[in-house]
């Protein structure tokens, strides 16, 4: 059965959806069978991907948790091979509307991917940059949980809330959910800051941060317009082997020994 690992930080532009998108590659890379799941209405992981939010040719994360279709109806194969897609649409931020008197309404996604979870060895979900029931569902279907953090001091402040949620989420609804890790993201070890901030979250969390940061890249900020994972659009550069070495550290987390790239 597919491990499901939750891509999730209330606070925006934190990298969340550039390590989902690249993680989920790279895993892919690394000879995985992997399903993305775009999990935030604003659609960032499906237009990152190369497809069009707005395309009524494909069906999205909404109608799924609507009931109204199966997992299988809503994959998309996306250009990297062994990496498939259910994509969001605007749509989906009402779900937590059409949602609030239904029973269990915390646990829709994860009735809904259950099908699903044998055909991959990772589910990478893409959480939306909020707290409420559609982060709810996406912790309680996940195995365990990633966290991306910005190496700056306010970063660290919006850790509580989340931590809060994840153990709520622990103390009722999914007991097994567990932290991946920290990953650090927009990373430059030439400022002070970000050397204090990535010492300070060692000491307080030690070995839940990776051993991998996310360099600041600039191939890594173009790729999305151009709708490809760093991967496919600049192997070589910095971007691509950070999230190659995070993969591996994922992997190495989960039993299965990868050299780091």
């Amino acid at each position: 059965m597919g491990k499901v690992i939750a891509v999730a930080n209330q606070k925006g532009g934190v990298g969340k959806t550039t390590t989902a998108i690249n993680l989920a590659a790279s895993l892919a890379a690394l000879e995985k069978k992997v399903l993305i799941i775009d999990a935030d209405p604003q659609a960032n992981t499906t237009s990152g991907l190369n497809f069009s939010p707005d395309d009524d040719r494909h069906r999205s994360l909404y109608e799924l948790m609507e009931g109204r279709i199966s997992a299988d109806d809503v994959l998309i194969q996306t250009e990297m091979t062994g990496l498939h897609m259910i994509p969001s649409h605007i749509n989906l931020v009402g779900i937590e509307f059409e949602l609030v008197n239904e029973p269990e309404r915390e646990s829709v996604l994860k009735k809904a991917i259950e099908p699903v979870r044998n055909a991959y060895d990772y589910i990478i979900i893409d959480c939306s940059p909020s707290l409420g029931l559609i982060t709810v569902n996406t912790l309680t279907a996940a195995d365990s949980v990633i966290i991306p953090v910005q190496p700056e001091f306010f970063a660290l402040e919006g850790l509580g809330k989340l931590l809060q949620t994840i153990r709520i989420v622990q103390n009722g609804l999914n007991p097994s959910l567990t932290i991946e890790g920290f990953v650090v993201t927009m990373f430059d070890g030439r400022t002070k800051v970000h050397q204090q901030v990535l010492a300070e979250l060692r000491d307080h969390f030690r070995d839940l941060v990776f051993r991998t940061v996310i360099q600041r890249n600039i191939r890594l900020s173009e790729a999305p317009s151009h709708g490809k994972p760093v991967l496919l659009y600049e192997i070589s550069c910095s971007g691509s082997s950070n999230y190659l070495n995070l993969a591996s550290e994922v992997l190495e987390r989960n039993g299965e020994k990868r050299e780091a790239i």
